[in-house]
């Protein structure tokens, strides 16, 4: 991880110039609420005419597809899990989701990527706890990572990027 960085950002994930932004979707991939209608609407109908044809994606499992209208050259959709109370093997899932999507990045020949505090909006996921995950997930996979040097925490909130600022040191 010595070359690679990890910033945050409070913003708006679909204004990034990034090689891809995360989509934290929900399993049918046909765009909702959040982060995810944001998302599809940035990018334009022809993202959901290509979600449609992956057929869904599986809890803590990642797919990518185009960008389309978005400044990101791609967009990895994956889905994190439902807060159900710590005992649905949450935590797992919600690493899964951020350690599969670097996988996917990193097969793409992807160099940089924005991720949103998935399933800490609707799915209501504790948030330092959901923070405490993606940072140890993301430093995890940096330091064996080939192709990719940037992640950007995108948050939508103050208190978000806070939290993420916090584990960076």
């Amino acid at each position: 991880m010595a070359h690679a960085i990890i910033e945050v950002y409070d913003g708006d994930i679909t204004e990034l110039d990034v090689d891809a932004i995360v989509n934290a979707a929900n399993t049918s991939l046909l765009g909702g609420g959040g982060v995810d209608g944001a998302i599809h609407r940035a990018a334009g109908p022809r993202l959901l005419e290509e979600c449609r044809s992956l057929r869904g994606c599986r809890i803590g499992e990642a797919k990518l597809t185009q960008g389309y209208d978005l400044k990101a050259r791609y967009v990895i959709h994956t889905v994190g899990p439902v807060w159900y109370g710590g005992d649905k093997h949450e935590a797992d899932l919600l690493a899964r989701a951020y350690r599969n999507s670097l996988i996917v990045a990193e097969g793409a020949g992807l160099s940089s990527l924005a991720f949103p505090a998935i399933s800490t909006g609707v799915y209501q996921f504790p948030k330092r706890q959901a923070t405490e995950i993606a940072m140890t997930e993301v430093k995890e996979f940096l330091l064996s990572a080939k192709v990719v040097q940037k992640v950007i925490f995108c948050c939508f909130d103050a208190e978000m990027a806070q939290l993420y600022s916090e584990y960076l040191n």
